[in-house]
């Protein structure tokens, strides 16, 4: 058993530690003018970002853990409280200055380490037994990685990260698709330590056969749509998505640009060919959906998609990963932002479910038709803030991770959600269809 602790508790400072390296990557290749500004109303500026991973890390592991004293003079929590202040408003606030923000990060990070080497990891604390605190921590930095990176796409000024070419396809048809027999699954986790609230409990939850994409959408099929008029014709969109489009003067996905008669992408400043291969990103859900109508297919249920990617039909358990119950590695998905972008459908054979479908992890997130809410039985832990305030009928619900996700956030059960606006995010989508009745 002690092997076993001691296991887990390398685990996480290399977990802690990765993220760790992602964020101050993405904040050094700027300078300090860069990271005090604000390139987009729709997200704060990256010291912000910076700082307030170190708050969180403070508040929940030094103070709440092991009951020390805050390290910074009162109100500095209130100013890195994401529900208190909205993004567009954070340029205006008395924020630490980059220097300052980086010698946070790293003395709160010095105390973390000698915290977690000394912890006991098996003392009935939920916070603390197996460590799920500090995985809960590792998750969250990452998550703003995510968010920083999508600063980052919005950043005008010269290019300042690099973009190395994502895996070529497999050889796999875009537009096949596969057959999910109808029957009950386990959806959720009980067994997974690091899982976030809302991927519990699990349950079992009956799915009637249906018909699902074996391969993200991708920049051709999309392109089709957008071809044909797909955003001037109001029968394909909900009546809120219609108005959104018109609002918003929608035409194609974000940063498509077209120039005589191709498409072309920005990514990261940078002025790329649009690659027909990769799945299409930076669509909104009102996109998603509108597309899925024209097709004739919809978009699948959130408990279709986990079914997809979790339930081995030989032996009916639900796994860990569409591949099995084994940690990702490079060659079974686009993770970890090491290609800054999609690699191409039918990329990774090795990452197929057992239902035969791929690229169910990373690559782009995957808009689902369901709102987001709480399982059964569910139960907040150990914040509110986390999961239960977004409950409702106003946020949608996205699977499966993008290429900017670290593994630490990426498995089956991970549960993503926004509103069906927000098109900064590494989002796509797959299709689905009922089975038809005879």
């Amino acid at each position: 058993m002690t092997s076993t602790i001691e296991h887990r508790r390398g685990r996480l400072m290399a977990d802690l530690d990765r993220a760790r390296q992602r964020s101050l990557a993405l904040t050094s290749v700027v300078d300090d003018v860069d990271l005090v500004r604000q390139h987009s109303p729709l997200m704060s500026p990256l010291v912000w970002d910076l700082a307030h991973i170190g708050n969180q890390e403070e508040l929940w592991l030094l103070r709440r853990i092991a009951g020390r004293p805050g390290m910074l003079p009162d109100g500095i929590d209130d100013l890195y409280d994401a529900f208190r202040h909205p993004r567009r408003d954070r340029p205006s606030l008395p924020l630490l200055d980059p220097s300052d923000s980086r010698g946070y990060l790293h003395e709160v990070r010095g105390r973390v380490g000698d915290l977690l080497a000394t912890l006991d990891l098996e003392a009935p604390d939920p916070l603390t037994r197996d460590g799920f605190v500090f995985a809960m921590i590792a998750q969250h930095e990452q998550q703003h990685v995510e968010t920083m990176l999508a600063t980052h796409q919005l950043r005008s000024g010269p290019p300042v990260l690099s973009t190395p070419p994502a895996p070529s396809s497999g050889g796999v048809r875009s537009a096949g698709e596969v057959f999910v027999p109808g029957g009950t699954f386990e959806m959720g986790t009980d067994l997974d330590p690091w899982a976030l609230d809302n991927e519990r409990p699990a349950h079992r939850v009956f799915v009637p056969g249906f018909h699902l994409d074996t391969t993200p959408v991708t920049n051709s099929a999309y392109s089709e749509f957008v071809a044909a008029g797909g955003y001037t014709d109001p029968r394909w969109w909900a009546p809120a998505g219609w108005d959104h489009v018109q609002e918003a003067e929608l035409t194609a996905p974000a940063f498509w640009v077209r120039e005589g008669d191709q498409w072309l992408v920005r990514r990261f400043g940078e002025m790329l060919p649009l690659a027909g291969d990769e799945p299409v990103q930076h669509v909104c859900w009102y996109e998603a959906d509108a597309y899925a109508r024209w097709r004739g297919r919809r978009l699948p249920t959130e408990a279709e998609w986990e079914k997809a990617a979790r339930h081995d039909p030989v032996t009916g358990r639900s796994l860990r990963y569409p591949w099995g119950d084994d940690e990702p590695t490079a060659a079974h998905a686009n993770l970890s932002g090491r290609h800054l972008g999609p690699a191409a459908v039918g990329a990774y054979p090795e990452g197929v479910s057992p239902h035969g479908v791929h690229q169910l992890i990373g690559d782009v997130w995957e808009w689902t038709s369901s709102d987001f809410a709480g399982y059964p039985g569910f139960r907040v832990f150990p914040y509110r803030e986390y999961s239960e305030v977004f409950f409702g009928d106003r946020y949608k619900v996205l699977r499966g991770g993008s290429w900017a996700v670290d593994p630490v956030a990426s498995r089956g059960t991970f549960r993503n959600w926004d509103l069906p606006i927000r098109r900064q995010i590494f989002a796509g989508l797959r299709t689905a269809r009922d089975v038809e009745r005879v």
